[in-house]
């Protein structure tokens, strides 16, 4: 015992130092470990640098065999092993490979994100399809698995043409280039002055989805389309997307119409064939949303500029094929009753009397300028008491109408029985008008607040000012004295006008045929 007190500091301090000594061994332990690791690392990193390079390919199928499979390859297809290491899930027809040493898949690299672009044309069965390059070619390729169901007539697809996959749909279509597909939220409430072409639109559309089977017991097919003429900005396209509005209520079950609005100038194309084919694929397009038997309107807006007479010599003769395509197409949808066509011109004389036929556009409906009556309608739609008003909105209603009915000679027109007659800015009133004067004085009665010089809201003076500055820069009222031109929008084209002069601005300007 004395013993140990005598050696007791020595042997504390010993065994101190042997407990620093095996920690530095631990830490020198694992900095060999973690030395030999990079150092195997690296070796690996050599030793990968000799091996040849590494391929990729399309993964197509799986062999019958077990650990082989289909790919194309250096533009062949090849029979090729699958290494163990790579998982059988994530192989899925049209993915892309890597291939090892051996031409062994040794890795999934996912789909394609790059290459060539196509239209889907068509649908063959649940997973092929048509589908045409940018030169118009067609290709029969195989859809990837994501595409089968979410692929649509006229999406653009990223394929690969030699390996026979589609991998990718690109979300802007060509229809959608072309037309908008969403249900507006337009509806009749919103149209003022338009209410008898209103109820003649809903007993000859809208009455065949509500009473469909009345309409059979009584052997009546619904129109297959309609046509909506008249000067511009009185509520054509208003009009028509109140329809698919409606329609889409009547169905009652929380679904939705389909509405495909197309632009008439936008179907143009200066390659042979290319605007029939645009044609084709949005009636497509159209029997593909109508297959779960909902209504699809196919609006035509601007029709007069592609669909004109043929023969005409009024512009190409691109119309000798254009309107028998349309014609073809709208006496395609027999079978599928619920989809309509409706177009909208402002030169309803232009279009192809073949088209406007019964069977086909077989129900006109003029949408004329509004009149007083009509006009304060439509003034009510936007003076309404939830802005700023500095009186009534029935009295601001008056003043504007007041304002702009009021007599203000704009042309002079001789008709060819030698009469005259003379039009006034208010023979050119139309809804975009009134919504343009609204918005104007609006800007007046902001412009006098920021000012100080009125607080109230708008007025019967903003108002007026209004409809003479809106008169004054009309795009309506042309800027010319051809008589042809002020036929066109006067609306007397059963009226021969032999000259034409204008009798606002500076200085009249005459002009005669």
């Amino acid at each position: 015992m004395i013993e140990d007190d005598a050696f007791g500091p020595e042997l504390r301090e010993l065994k101190r130092e042997n407990r620093a000594m095996s920690e530095r061994n631990t830490k020198l332990a694992e900095l060999l470990k973690s030395s030999r690791d990079k150092l195997n690392l690296l070796y690996a990193q050599v030793e990968a640098l000799g091996e040849p390079a590494s391929t990729y390919g399309i993964f197509l199928e799986d062999s019958p065999r077990g650990m082989e499979a289909e790919v194309f390859t250096s533009g062949r297809r090849m029979r090729v092993k699958v290494a163990p290491t790579v998982e059988p899930t994530s192989l899925a027809p049209g993915t892309l490979v890597r291939l090892g040493d051996g031409t062994v898949i040794v890795e999934a690299c996912g789909y394609e994100s790059t290459g060539q672009l196509a239209m889907l044309v068509e649908k063959i069965d649940g997973n092929r399809a048509v589908v045409a390059d940018q030169q118009g070619t067609e290709h029969l390729v195989h859809l990837t698995d994501p595409l089968q169901e979410a692929a649509r007539a006229g999406d653009t697809m990223l394929i690969d043409p030699k390996a026979g996959y589609a991998f990718e749909r690109i979300p802007k279509t060509e229809v959608n280039q072309l037309s908008l597909e969403e249900v507006p939220d337009v509806t009749y409430a919103d149209i003022g002055g338009l209410s008898s072409q209103i109820e003649t639109i809903k007993d000859s559309v809208e009455l065949p989805f509500a009473y469909p089977e009345l309409y059979r017991q009584y052997r009546l097919a619904p129109p297959k389309g309609l046509l909506l003429y008249g000067p511009p900005g009185c509520g054509k396209t208003l009009i028509a997307k109140a329809v698919a509005n409606s329609l889409s209520q009547r169905i009652g079950d929380g679904g939705q119409a389909h509405f495909i609005n197309v632009k008439g100038p936008e179907l143009l194309n200066k390659f042979v064939g290319e605007t029939e084919r645009r044609i084709r694929l949005i009636f497509e397009r159209a029997r593909e949303l109508a297959s779960d038997g909902r209504p699809v309107i196919v609006f035509f807006d601007e029709m007069e500029s592609i669909f004109r007479t043929r023969g005409s010599g009024v512009s190409s003769d691109m119309e000798t094929t254009v309107v028998p395509q349309l014609l073809t197409e709208i006496d395609g949808v027999e079978d599928i009753a619920n989809v309509i066509v409706i177009g909208a011109t402002n030169r309803e004389e232009l279009i192809d009397p073949a088209i406007l036929r019964p069977g086909r556009l077989d129900i006109k409906i003029r949408v004329s300028r509004p009149n007083r009556e009509e006009a304060a309608d439509i003034f009510a739609r936007y003076i309404t008491a939830d802005i700023p008003l500095a009186d009534s909105p029935e009295t601001l209603i008056e003043a504007a109408v007041e304002e702009l009915f009021a007599p203000r000679p704009f042309v002079r027109l001789q008709l060819v029985d030698g009469t005259f007659e003379t039009l006034h800015y208010h023979d050119f009133v139309s809804g975009a008008m009134i919504a343009n004067v609204v918005d104007r004085a609006k800007k007046l009665a902001i412009k006098d607040h920021i000012a100080g010089t009125n607080a109230t809201g708008v007025t019967a003076a903003h108002l007026r000012e209004a409809v003479r500055t809106e008169q004054d820069e009309s795009e309506d009222m042309p800027n010319t004295a051809n008589p042809d031109e002020w036929a066109r929008i006067s609306g007397r084209q059963g009226k021969r006008i032999v000259a034409a002069e204008v009798l606002a601005g500076e200085k009249p300007r005459t002009a005669s045929v």
